[in-house]
């Protein structure tokens, strides 16, 4: 779906943007709260879609779920209200399952059901904090790596020895995330906002949160060469990665970042060797290149989600930077 030039705010928005529906957004993540569910959970996981809308388009909007369209009670005795039942996810949803204590107290055989759907239909599938005991018991983490509490690991061995469990804080693949809970949401989402829009966007989220990502070596060392970056540098990375799916007009981008076009081309240059709309233009083709080596995306489906509206120009960008055209890139797949 396109979506109109973001609104010309200083950067970032300075307002925080109304909640989302699905059909505004770029991508919508049901989520699945189980009774006695941890608030601090729910709040880490989503605080970080909310902030990714206000450096540019809207990205992200989410939908809660129960298991009978009633509200929840958390397990610090608040009540959150939902969007309706989790029997009523789309197929190919993106489904996130939240739960602490007594996970599996109300979870039926139709609310795993419902997970096979999703998971039969190639969606994408989570779990934060006991959540993993109900996708394990949904037969959905067959093959992959589970993150879960640490207070929770010994039984979850115990309950599923063919599993692999993680000492990691979170384990992501490309279609199932898993997680301890607690702070890990944040980071969690963090990942998933640099695999969509780059670590640029993800970063800037980062700071916005006043939050020091959890990152291996190679992510240290790319956190060390931003640092080194000049603010305006960083934040118009921030805007691009924002909106690869309609491309925003370098003046644009410099009015955000409040820098003249002559000069911001001058830092773009000295640190990458490219002007700003070089580099822009590389980021969308990257985007295009990752959906389709890594999904099922059509090539005019990854044109558009790149912010290319000519097949032609398309192509031949795409051949230049990579040296095949979409089509083969399309034809390996993910198999």
């Amino acid at each position: 779906m396109m979506h109109d030039a973001p609104q010309a705010w200083p950067y970032p928005r300075p307002d925080s943007p109304p909640l989302l529906s699905p059909d505004q957004a770029e991508h919508t993540l049901d989520v699945w709260l189980v009774p006695k569910f941890s608030m601090l959970t729910l709040f880490c996981m989503l605080e970080p879609l909310r902030v990714a809308n206000r450096f540019g388009r809207d990205l992200f909007a989410w939908r809660l779920r129960s298991a009978d369209g009633e509200g929840v009670v958390a397990s610090n005795g608040v009540r959150i209200e939902v969007d309706g039942p989790l029997a009523t996810v789309p197929d190919d949803a993106s489904l996130m399952v939240v739960s602490s204590y007594e996970a599996e107290a109300e979870v039926t055989a139709q609310d795993r059901a419902v997970l096979r759907r999703v998971a039969a239909h190639g969606g994408w599938l989570g779990g934060l904090d006991t959540a993993p005991f109900i996708l394990a018991r949904a037969g959905v983490l067959e093959g992959y790596r589970v993150a879960l509490h640490w207070e929770s690991v010994p039984a979850f061995r115990r309950e599923f020895p063919h599993l692999r469990v993680s000492h990691e804080r979170f384990e992501s693949a490309i279609d199932r995330q898993t997680g301890a809970g607690g702070t890990t949401g944040i980071d969690m989402m963090l990942e998933r906002i640099e695999r969509d829009y780059g670590p640029a966007l993800a970063d800037a989220v980062g700071r916005q949160l006043v939050h020091d990502r959890h990152q291996a070596a190679d992510g240290e060392a790319r956190q060390a060469r931003y640092a080194r970056l000049p603010r305006s540098v960083l934040r118009s990375l921030a805007v691009m990665e924002a909106n690869l799916a309609q491309a925003v007009p370098i003046p644009e981008i410099c009015r955000l970042v409040g820098q003249s076009q002559r000069q911001l081309t001058r830092l773009f240059t000295a640190h990458f060797g490219e002007t700003p709309k070089q580099c822009y233009l590389g980021m969308r083709l990257d985007r295009a290149q990752r959906l389709l080596a890594g999904s099922h995306c059509r090539v005019t489906e990854a044109a558009l989600a790149s912010g290319f509206q000519h097949p032609a120009h398309f192509s031949r960008a795409y051949r230049a930077r990579f040296g095949e055209s979409p089509r083969e890139t399309a034809a390996r797949g993910p198999g």
